[in-house]
Order: structure tokens, then sequence, then C-alpha cells
């Protein structure tokens, strides 16, 4: 069960509250987007968004719920042909509210409420992707380089040794000697 919200009711009477959020949302689903108060918009966004993902299922009965709350069949069928078509990736958040300020004649804070358009991931090609990209086939190329070389050592492995033993044992003899020298 839905937890119940504080304070007091839009318009009045829990009726008159339903028939105010149906509008709203009747009125989101034809226009697109809805300036009224801000607290209009984040009381009618969970009935809208709820009302969308009924359209994207698209079944009898989901369409049958839908109409319950919105009176309109033309906007019915309109939320079911265009929009849920255009949310069918989205998996949710398929409105905005944005604050535009006070209303001139009393002060109440008022806001727009718009479907979203955009595409849920779209793809940009811009400096910071393309910069990430080249660095990757740099480090790519360096991989390939540092194997040849490994390659390559690996086959001069014992001669590489025994210079390698070479060296280190003249270096211990100068160690000894410069010792030796200090004492």
């Amino acid at each position: 069960m839905p937890k119940p919200t504080k304070g007091a009711r839009l318009g009045g009477s829990p009726a008159h509250e339903r028939l105010i959020l149906a509008n709203l949302a009747t009125d989101l689903f034809r226009y697109g987007r809805l300036t009224t108060t801000v607290t209009k918009a984040k009381r009618v966004r969970p009935l809208a968004e709820r009302l969308i993902t009924k359209a994207k299922k698209g079944d009898i009965h989901n369409r049958r719920q839908v109409l319950s709350v919105v009176r309109d069949k033309g906007v019915v069928h309109h939320l079911f042909t265009e929009i849920a078509v255009t949310f069918a990736e989205r998996p949710g958040g398929y409105t905005r509210i944005t604050k535009i300020g006070n209303r001139k004649g009393d002060n109440a804070p008022m806001a727009v409420i718009e479907l979203v358009t955009e595409q849920l991931n779209p793809v940009t090609v811009s400096r910071t992707t393309a910069a990430p990209a080249a660095a990757a086939a740099e480090a790519a190329e360096e991989v390939v380089e540092e194997t040849a070389e490994a390659a390559a050592a690996e086959s001069e492995a014992p001669e590489a040794a025994e210079a390698s033993a070479e060296t280190s044992e003249e270096a211990k003899a100068e160690e000894t000697e410069a010792k030796k020298d200090e004492a």
C-alpha cells in the first residue's frame, strides 16, 4: 500500500485530488510538457511514470487500467502507440521537472514537467573519448614492442646470462678493492 502524503490535499477532497492528477497526466501526454506548481508537478510525476510503464506493456488489461485514469481515448491511443514506443528502451525516468521561478500573482513556485525526449545513452564523439582511445592504441603498440624485445632477449638468454654474471663478478671485485683502500 502506498504511503499517504503528508499535508493538505490538492483541491480538498480525495476525489478532487484524483481528478486534478488525472487531468494533469492527460495534459502531459497530450502536449508533452506542462507548466504547473512544483507541488502538483511532484505529485503527478509518479502517476505519469506508472501510466507510461503500463503503456509499454501494451496489453488490453493495461490499456483498460490507463483508461480508468485518463478518460480521453485519443490521448490513451497516443500514449500507447507513440509515447510508449519512444520509451521502449528506457527503464524509467520518463519525466523531467524543471523549476522556473515564482508566479507573479501569488508567488507560488512554478515548474515545467515534460517528457524526456533524449536518448538514454547518446553516442557522442569528442576529444575526451578520442584521447583515451588513442592512448589505448599506443599502449597496445608498446606491449607489442615489449613482447618482441622479450622474445629477442629469450633467444639470447644464455649469452646475456654469462655476460651479466661476468659484470656482476667485476662489480663485486671493485667493491672489495674500494673497501680495502678505505681501511
